[in-house]
């Protein structure tokens, strides 16, 4: 009777495994998910981020680690430049950092909660477990799961995306994020994604963050080693000096002007004492808006109220009431648009449209 009973069994067992025993629905999927967002305690992951938002495709290296409960450290760095800007929470705040620059922007904020990227696990995960109309496929040949979902970002011509999670772990593999024409405007590539790690001590420490030049695995250093966040004038005879042509960064000009709008002049202006140049654009019609470039050169820490915007390559600092201003930087330079009524998602766009460009 036991050996009838355990024939049967195994027979059932082959026939459901025949059938597709294994696969899971995407309601199972989202369940899965909804568990794992409640009890997430750390992961580190790296790839390669595909951008499509200026008049050439440019790339970066991505590297991204979260530790429960809100300690987050994002690396952007694009290779052709060798230029690295991290994000960096702690308890402190929230920090964005340029190390080889000695530049950094601190100040309050609960960033990544009201707005994420595409590169974090919680903000794909959520904008799945949000999307009611989610449409769901396996792909048996990258042995993952997709989902075909809203884009929710804070750039509106982003529109929806595909997500690609390992069966075996729900790790992400490859997002697509595209534009309402299905135009993918932000790929990424996950070439390794961990979860449950230990970080050291101080992996998310400001200071450490920004005296440690080799990025991809930011090394221990002693407080000897470490340079201080004042600097001393040995520590500035020790970084690389701006040389004429780092100086004479030219003019970067916008290739996207919003339609009613358009570029009023060019002017050289000194700031300070040090009669230190930079560039002027401004840009007048149905919004009027300047843009100062300027390549920074002292170590400088802002303390200050402000909200990150996700520009994609880099991330800005939008400040002021009356009259914001987004801040970033790119390939060196510093970019500070200025605008009283220039909507936030056309300050985006424009941001996105000077990558990559070459000063003239």
């Amino acid at each position: 009777m036991r050996r009838i009973t355990w024939v049967i069994a195994l027979v059932v067992c082959v026939s459901v495994f025949l059938g597709g025993c294994g696969k899971k629905d995407a309601a199972g999927v989202v369940q899965d998910l909804e568990h794992m967002a409640g009890s997430l305690k750390s992961y580190q992951g790296t790839g390669k981020m595909m951008l499509n938002t200026g008049q050439t495709p440019q790339e970066y290296d991505v590297e991204v680690w979260y530790q429960d409960p809100d300690f987050y450290r994002i690396s952007l760095t694009n290779e052709k430049k060798d230029i690295t800007q991290i994000v960096l929470r702690n308890k402190d705040g929230v920090f964005v950092l340029t190390p080889h620059l000695n530049k950094s922007f601190r100040f309050q904020s609960n960033w990544p909660d009201s707005q994420g990227q595409v590169y974090l696990y919680q903000t794909l995960i959520q904008s799945i477990i949000a999307d009611k109309d989610r449409q769901f496929v396996v792909d048996e040949e990258k042995d993952a799961y997709v989902f075909d979902v809203l884009a929710n970002y804070q750039n509106s011509s982003l529109s929806r995306q595909k997500i690609w999670l390992d069966r075996s772990n729900y790790a992400p593999q490859h997002v697509e994020v595209s534009d309402v024409n299905a135009n993918v405007i932000v790929a990424v590539d996950f070439a390794q994604f961990e979860f449950d790690l230990s970080f050291e001590k101080d992996s998310f420490d400001m200071k450490r963050n920004m005296t440690s030049f080799n990025l991809q695995t930011v090394p221990t250093l002693t407080e000897e080693e470490g340079v201080a966040l004042n600097g001393t004038e040995d520590d500035k005879a020790s970084q690389p000096a701006v040389g004429k042509e780092q100086e004479d960064f030219g003019i970067l000009e916008f290739t996207y002007v919003p339609e009613g709008v358009q570029l009023k002049d060019i002017s050289e202006i000194k700031l300070g004492e040090g009669e230190k140049s930079a560039v002027l654009l401004r840009y007048s019609g149905l919004y009027n808006y300047t843009i100062l470039e300027t390549r920074p050169e002292d170590r400088t820490v802002f303390v200050q109220p402000g909200t990150i915007l996700d520009l994609g390559y880099t991330v800005g600092i939008l400040t002021g009431d009356a009259i914001q201003t987004l801040t970033w930087m790119d390939n060196g330079v510093e970019f500070r648009l200025s605008a009283e009524d220039l909507p936030q998602a056309e300050m985006i766009q424009i941001a996105q449209s000077v990558q990559g460009q070459i000063g003239k």
